[in-house]
């Protein structure tokens, strides 16, 4: 068992032996002083775990200890103990970062309740985790089987993130495994029941999640119909990254509303981010601009979003004011921020920043990102850091200072893959690597894929009379038998999207109300 150290210096420490000796008891190492400056010393020479401190002593008093203290172990947790209430002192004290602050006279338990508090949270937090969740685990498996309509995947999927982020917070090796293969399992049967029910939803004729076509009638309308607001699309955003930032945004903003639509397929910005922009299916899209897919590859076919907006706006007889930015780099973002007062007077204001979707191409591509961001822990952790260092956070609290309601929403998520399908295709077949359409596509028919002989059925174009689409669910991904091994180890662990599975799929839809 480790022995903590504690460093408690107090002018009356001869009163404190009673508390002394009830921590020893407990297998804390106490080493008491009844002055400042001979704890300095003491912790200036050794290795010590926590510091007490009284804040009236003679001489130089609590205050000016623990300033000290932090000068040479700025680490070094130190709880402030003190007979005095006065505003200004605590403020004093939780301004130089305390781990604690408790009011004379103390009791031991108190005492013991701050170390555990202090030393011991981590440990105690793991624990409990573990306990939590192999006690939930069968219930998790139970509603896995279960699910059967979005809105019961969606609640899965809720269910997986929370503990997911919770399971970070601990690193314990053994229930990331448990939960990843909940996590495979869950992506299987969700591909499963698209393969079942995605032409109903999509076609209206039984009852099915909101969609990406569906999005700016039905959430962004309403809320600029009752005053103005700004749109941020940020690309690329899965459920989990939205959970990281929502503690990141808690300064400036509350969460009004928290929901989960679908985005059509593919999963890919060309499809999801204009049907959201347009309110159209790709097939109306590509029927009402001219056969605006007969272009085959992606490139350049996200360069008319601020038309597309515009259009349906007209369609739908409303003439708001509006003003659209993409973001793709970082001098755009500050050119955006120097904009914002002109911005503002816009009844609707739209965002698109790129750099999640940035990250995970780059991951795919650059050793050294595969290095920073090894697995879904480290992707999330890199999306953190970005947003706090992004101007996107800078937007925000000018945002929140004027109090504009935000709506905070994405086109698709991304998966990372690591199971290799052998497909071949024509020369015109896109190089997607979740989804494959063209015609004459050759593949080994699975439970895991989602085959769509009539593109029109679901939505799509096609170019050619007999093209037809195929979409890899769970965690496959599409690979041509050309230099099948080597093409297999580039794209194994990377971050995909196009196809099938709850992070594509299920996406955040955030309303965003500035906090007072």
């Amino acid at each position: 068992m480790q022995t903590y150290t504690i460093v408690w210096a107090d002018d009356e420490i001869d009163l404190l032996q009673p508390y002394i000796l009830f921590l020893e008891q407990k297998g804390y190492s106490i080493k008491a002083f009844t002055n400042g400056l001979d704890a300095i010393e003491y912790i200036t020479q050794q290795p010590v775990d926590v510091i007490f401190l009284d804040e009236n002593m003679p001489g130089m008093n609590g205050l000016q200890t623990l300033e000290k203290c932090k000068e040479i172990r700025p680490a070094i947790p130190v709880v402030m103990i003190t007979k005095n209430e006065e505003e200004h002192i605590m403020e004093e004290a939780i301004g130089s970062k305390i781990a604690d602050y408790l009011i004379k006279p103390i009791h031991p338990n108190q005492v013991v309740m701050s170390l555990k508090k202090i030393l011991h949270t981590k440990n105690i937090v793991s624990d409990k985790t573990i306990q939590n969740y192999r006690q939930s685990f069968m219930q998790i498996s139970q509603e896995i089987q279960e699910a059967n309509d979005f809105t019961t995947w969606s609640a899965v999927y809720r269910m997986l993130v929370r503990w997911e982020l919770e399971i970070d917070s601990i690193q314990e090796p053994s229930l990331k495994e448990m939960l990843l293969a909940q996590k495979e399992e869950a992506n299987q049967l969700f591909t499963k029941c698209i393969r079942k029910n995605y032409e109903q939803w999509i076609s209206g004729s039984v009852a099915g999640p909101l969609f990406s076509h569906q999005i700016l009638l039905n959430k962004v309308v309403p809320l600029v119909q009752q005053k103005p607001c700004f749109l941020i699309v940020l690309d690329n955003l899965r459920f989990d990254q939205w959970k990281v930032l929502e503690s990141l945004l808690e300064p400036y903003y509350r969460v009004e509303k928290e929901e989960l639509y679908c985005s059509i397929l593919p999963t890919t910005t060309a499809y999801a981010r204009n049907s959201l922009f347009s309110g159209l299916l790709p097939l109306e899209i590509d029927k009402q601009y001219k056969g605006y897919y007969q272009r085959g590859e992606e490139e350049g076919l996200n360069d008319q979003e601020e038309q597309f907006v515009r259009d349906f706006l007209k369609r739908k007889g409303l003439s708001f004011s509006i003003s659209y930015t993409k973001i793709t780099n970082l001098q755009k973002g500050r050119q955006l921020v120097d904009t914002l007062p002109q911005l503002v007077k816009n009844q609707c204001n739209i965002i698109v920043y790129n750099f999640i979707d940035m990250i995970s191409h780059a991951r795919s591509e650059m050793d050294v990102l595969k290095e920073l961001a090894p697995d879904e822990s480290a992707y999330r952790s890199l999306t953190k850091s970005w947003f706090m260092h992004s101007p996107l956070q800078e937007i925000i609290s000018y945002l929140s200072e004027k109090r504009i309601p935000i709506i905070l929403t994405t086109d698709h998520g991304t998966k990372m893959v690591h199971k290799p399908h052998k497909i071949i295709g024509e020369r015109s077949t896109n190089s997607n690597l979740r989804y494959k359409t063209g015609k004459n596509l050759g593949y080994d028919s699975n439970q895991w894929l989602y085959e769509v002989k009539k593109p029109e059925t679901i939505g799509l174009p096609k170019q050619n009379l007999s093209d037809s689409y195929v979409f890899a669910g769970e965690s496959l991904y599409f690979v041509y038998p050309n230099n099948y091994n080597s093409f297999v180890q580039m794209y194994k662990n990377t971050l995909q999207h196009g196809g099938i599975s709850l992070e594509e799929m299920i996406i955040p839809l955030i309303q965003l109300e500035p906090k007072n």
